[in-house]
């Protein structure tokens, strides 16, 4: 009779537990809002919170200065037998905003390359503010026979950018890497052929 009653309280305890798990559940939810609400931390945005399933918006890039516009213009200088351009020759952006370019190459050589480009600035104090969150160049890349790539530029140009400044020109020297640049030929001086008189006759 003891070992039985002992079981009914066994089974009252794990019942009062089983309850205060479920309890602590159902409360956990305004608990950790409340915690979050309180602290400042993982707080849920207003439009979540208003309209359910609703998607998150991003906070804005105050760091945009939208009351100037600079035009980026893209030149390409290649040293060699292939193809390589931008797949845009200009844009307009805002200091501040990233923006991304895609530069377009072709190996038209029957034979495997290795290459790289090297970039540059005009005018010149503008290559301190063009910031690049992504670029292929001083990266040396292997292309196969006919083999075509694409590769993005992602930037930001600094708002800190001089005022004067309006147009920036990016510009990439793509190069083969061990290979042999033709040199430029040369001119060469063509002689007149020497005309033989007759004999007896005056020269002019």
């Amino acid at each position: 009779m003891g070992l039985r009653r002992e079981n009914f309280k066994m089974v009252g305890k794990l019942c009062v537990i089983t309850l205060g798990m479920f309890g602590f559940g159902y409360a956990l939810v305004p608990i950790y809002n409340a915690i979050c609400e309180m602290t400042g931390i993982n707080i849920l945005a207003l439009s979540e919170r208003e309209v359910p399933g609703a998607r998150p918006k991003l906070p804005a890039n105050t760091q945009v200065d939208r009351s100037r516009t600079i035009t980026v213009e893209f030149d390409v200088n290649t040293r060699g037998p292939w193809h390589f351009k931008p797949a845009v020759r200009s844009m307009e952006v805002h200091p501040g905003e990233l923006s991304t370019v895609v530069y377009e190459f072709q190996n038209i050589q029957n034979r495997t390359m290795a290459a790289q480009a090297i970039p540059s600035y005009a005018p010149k104090q503008s290559a301190a503010h063009f910031n690049k969150l992504e670029c292929f160049c001083f990266t040396q890349y292997t292309l196969a026979a006919g083999e075509k790539k694409e590769w993005p530029v992602a930037f930001i140009i600094d708002p800190r950018l001089p005022k004067d400044v309006t147009t920036i020109t990016l510009s990439y020297t793509f190069f083969e890497v061990g290979g042999k640049v033709p040199q430029a030929p040369q001119d060469v001086a063509v002689q007149a052929p020497a005309v033989v008189l007759p004999k007896g006759a005056d020269p002019v």
